[in-house]
C-alpha cells in the first residue's frame, strides 16, 4: 500500500531522533536517494538500516565494512544548522513539498533557510545562461515580477545571469533558492547580497552537508530538485550545453511542463530556447502565454495538485530471500554488468533470477561501492 492515498494526507511529522537517523543515513558514503528508500523499504527504520549498513556492504564485496557518519558529526551539523535559523525536512513531513516528493530521486532530506511555507503555493522555475545578456536578465526580471504578481512562486538556482534576474524580480512576492553547495556556502561571492535577501524574504534549499562547497557533479542533482518543486520550467537564454538545458530534461522526465524564450539565430544564447521550441517546449514572450498554457494544458497545475500522487514508498517490507540466491545473483551480476549502462529489468530477464534477490543484490554492490545506479531504473558495475 502506498503511503499517499487520495484525500488523505499521509505525511506525518518525525521526532527529532528519526530525523537525525535520516539524515545520518543519506550522509553515509554510496547511499544515494533511490539506495536510501529501498533501505528503508525493507529494514522499516533508518535506524535498523544504519544497523544493516556494514553486513550489507561486506557482503557487497566492500573490504572494509560500510559505517555511517559518526552520530555526534550529524549533531553537529544539524546544531550548527539551527544556529544559523534553519533546519531540515524530512521526505514525508507534512511540511516537504510535494511535488517534489512524487519524483523518484526526490533528496530524502533537505536543509532549508527561511519560509518554508512558500512549497505550498504553485511555483515556477526559470533557469538560463550564466552569461546571459542585459535584454536577457532585464527580461527575466520582468517575466518573474509578472508571474510573482499572479501567485506563482519563482525557483532558481542563485547562479549568476538568469537565475540572479529571476530571483530578483520575484522577491517582493515569493522566491525559492536551490544551492549546489552546502546551505551556508554562498555561490558565486557576488551573490551575497541576494542571498541574504531570499533567506529573509524567500527560501533557500540544500541537499549537499553545511560547509560543502559545490562542484561539478552537485549541479545536474541541484537542477533535479529546481525542476522538482515547479509544475514547470522556463529557459530564457542557454547554449546547446548549457546546464539549463538538462534541467529542461529533468523537467520533461518529471512530467513537467517546458516553456522557452525564443532568441535571435545567431546568438549562441539562443540555441537551447530555439531547439526546445522545435522539440516542442511551449513559446514564451509574455507571463500571459505560460499562465494561459498551464490552463490549456496542465489544468492549471499547482503544487498541492500533486497530493494525489504517490510519495517515494517507505513503508513496505520486502519479502525475505535466501541468501545462498542472492550470493548467485551478485556472481550473475558480476558476469553481465560492465561500464555500460543495463536496465534492472533487463538483468532480471536475461539472467533469469526472482526481483527480490536481484534488487538485494543490487543494494548490496552499490553499498559496497562496485556498482552504480544511474536514472532510468538503470545500473552500471563501476571500477574497483
Amino acid at each position: 500500500m502506498n503511503l499517499f492515498e487520495t484525500n488523505q494526507n499521509p505525511q506525518t511529522d518525525f521526532s527529532l531522533n528519526e530525523k537525525l537517523d535520516w539524515l545520518r543515513l543519506i550522509r553515509t558514503e554510496n547511499v544515494g536517494p533511490i539506495t536510501f528508500y529501498k533501505l528503508i523499504e525493507r529494514y522499516s527504520s533508518a535506524s535498523e538500516a544504519l544497523n544493516a549498513l556494514p553486513e550489507l556492504s561486506k557482503k557487497g564485496g566492500r573490504k572494509k565494512p560500510l559505517v555511517a557518519p559518526n552520530k555526534n558529526t550529524i549533531e553537529k551539523e544539524y546544531e550548527d544548522l539551527q544556529k544559523l535559523g534553519g533546519d531540515i525536512v524530512c521526505v514525508n513531513e507534512k511540511t516537504y513539498p510535494l511535488a517534489l516528493a512524487a519524483t523518484d530521486d526526490a533528496p530524502p532530506v533537505l536543509s532549508y533557510l527561511g519560509d518554508i511555507n512558500l512549497v505550498r503555493a504553485p511555483c515556477l522555475a526559470m533557469v538560463g545562461a550564466r552569461n546571459a545578456s542585459l535584454n536577457g536578465k532585464k527580461f527575466a526580471t520582468k517575466l518573474a515580477k509578472e508571474l510573482g504578481q499572479c501567485g506563482q512562486i519563482i525557483v532558481s538556482g542563485l547562479a549568476r545571469g538568469i537565475d540572479t534576474s529571476a530571483h530578483e524580480g520575484a522577491l517582493a512576492t515569493g522566491t525559492i533558492a536551490v544551492v549546489a553547495g552546502g546551505i551556508d556556502v554562498i555561490y558565486p561571492r557576488e551573490n551575497a547580497e541576494l542571498y541574504e535577501q531570499v533567506k529573509q524574504k524567500g527560501l533557500i534549499f540544500a541537499e549537499s552537508p553545511l560547509g560543502m562547497e559545490p562542484i561539478a557533479r552537485h549541479f545536474p542533482k541541484r537542477n533535479r530538485i529546481v525542476s522538482g518543486l515547479s509544475a514547470g520550467v522556463i529557459v530564457v537564454e542557454a547554449t546547446f550545453k548549457s546546464g539549463s538545458l538538462i534541467t529542461a530534461r529533468m523537467a520533461g522526465e518529471q512530467g513537467r511542463d517546458v516553456y522557452a524564450v525564443p532568441g535571435y539565430p545567431l546568438d549562441p544564447r539562443a540555441q537551447g530556447p530555439n531547439k526546445l521550441i522545435q522539440d516542442g517546449a511551449i513559446l514564451v514572450q509574455n507571463a500571459h502565454d505560460i499562465l494561459n498554457a498551464m490552463n490549456t494544458y496542465s489544468g492549471g497545475k499547482a503544487l498541492h495538485d500533486y497530493s494525489a500522487q504517490a510519495l517515494p514508498n517507505l513503508s513496505l517490507v520486502s519479502e525475505n530471500t535466501d541468501e545462498k540466491e542472492i550470493e548467485d545473483v551478485r556472481a550473475l551480476l558480476l558476469q553481465n554488468l560492465s561500464q555500460m549502462p543495463v536496465g534492472v529489468d533487463e538483468l532480471a530477464r536475461v539472467c533469469h533470477v526472482s526481483i527480490p534477490a536481484l534488487q538485494m543484490a543490487v543494494l548490496e554492490m552499490e553499498l559496497a561501492g562496485r556498482l552504480g545506479r544511474l536514472p532510468g531504473n538503470r545500473v552500471v558495475l563501476l571500477d574497483e
